[in-house]
């Protein structure tokens, strides 16, 4: 029997080789939470008013439709694949959202066919990438533009307002007692659901493997269609979800809402700790990742600091967080690589003396059969 292993499986052998302690301490999620807790630290000691509950509040209603798109993002990330259309679908489920109840349904009914059109989007997006076989980097390219055209053309300029008060009023609503918005609660249960699925099911193992190697993963009888698929559906429905929180929290809705917002939701996804190569990551990385980008860009804000300068901040955390993964990866694969190589030499030397230590032993034999 032939065994046949790849970059990828000796990996994942030798991540798992490490010592527990190493596993859960020693890791670039642990090494986020803790920069986290190093800037709200410095803010409350440095910047005013950080500690005031409104502070507190806004930032949080702020990053709540990045920390929702996050939590598929992170899943098709995972798979080695990639969603540039969710703020698009986000504005295009905001206006079908002002439409639908401009057209007299109730608010609910408009809100759950929003997240419908979101799951429709969704699925476009994944019926290209694993029935077609496009590139899902090209494809959400050119659904981005796509479903942001679509929102744009059906309201152009003009903005829907006059949204049922009670609505927008539990959307800016505060969990009773404490300045953490309601929708917190939301995205607790969704991260819960999300956490099961993908650390503790078999589903949530084969996104992992789909990451490390697509091909083996299929022979493997993972059928990674229907999984990417389902990720990009779960990443449809979750953004027009964002939408409707997005149109009631601002109380309008516009072809234009959210724009840019996807580079803020895969910002964090990879300064949380996911490989944009697949096959790496956790979500409380990410969720540690969007409350860091949020908690910075509030205190520079409060601080003074200019949007575009906050933009290049959260810009440079990229892009090292990007190279350092590269770098430490590939510092790793030497160190791995020379270990290697001193064990096949301690081998061959081994062999070496053994065959010495052979033969010695058979020329004594002889002698001793010759006299």
């Amino acid at each position: 029997m032939t065994v046949v292993t790849d970059a990828a499986t000796a990996r994942v052998y030798q991540a798992h080789a490490r010592p527990a302690w190493r596993r859960l301490l020693l890791t670039r999620e642990t090494a986020i939470i803790a920069l986290l807790i190093v800037v709200i630290v410095v803010a409350l000691a440095s910047v005013r008013n950080f500690d005031s509950p409104l502070t507190v509040t806004y930032l949080l209603r702020d990053i709540a439709p990045i920390l929702l798109i996050a939590l598929p993002m992170t899943l098709i990330i995972i798979t080695e694949e990639i969603d540039l259309s969710v703020a698009s679908i986000v504005g295009l489920s905001s206006v079908m959202t002002g439409i639908l109840t401009q057209a007299g349904l109730p608010f609910p009914l408009a809100a759950a066919l929003a997240v419908v059109v979101g799951a429709v989007a969704g699925a476009f997006n994944g019926f290209l990438v694993t029935v077609v076989g496009l590139p899902s980097l090209a494809v959400t390219i050119g659904t981005l533009a796509l479903f942001r055209g679509i929102a744009v053309g059906l309201l152009g300029t003009t903005a829907i307002t006059g949204f049922p008060e009670e609505w927008t009023d539990l959307a800016k609503a505060n969990i009773p007692g404490t300045p953490v918005p309601m929708i917190m609660i939301v995205f607790v249960i969704l991260a819960a659901v999300f956490a099961v699925l993908l650390h503790f099911t078999p589903f949530g193992r084969s996104l992992y493997a789909i990451g490390l190697n697509k091909e083996a993963a299929h022979f493997s009888g993972i059928d990674v269609g229907r999984a990417k698929f389902t990720l990009f559906v779960l990443s449809g429905a979750v953004s027009g979800f964002a939408g409707v929180y997005f149109t009631l929290l601002y109380s309008n809705a516009r072809g234009d809402n959210a724009m840019g917002m996807e580079l803020q939701v895969i910002a964090a996804v990879l300064l949380g700790g996911v490989s944009i190569f697949g096959g790496r990551g956790a979500l409380h990385g990410v969720i540690a990742g969007v409350l860091l980008i949020g908690t910075l860009g509030s205190a520079l804000r409060l601080a003074g600091i200019t949007s575009d300068i906050i933009n290049v901040i959260t810009g440079v955390l990229l892009v090292l967080s990007v190279v350092s993964a590269s770098l430490l990866a590939w510092l790793h694969q030497r160190r791995s690589a020379a270990v290697g190589r001193r064990r096949g030499r301690r081998s061959a030397e081994g062999g070496a003396a053994g065959d010495e230590t052979h033969n010695h032993a058979s020329t004594s034999h002889q002698g001793r059969k010759q006299r």
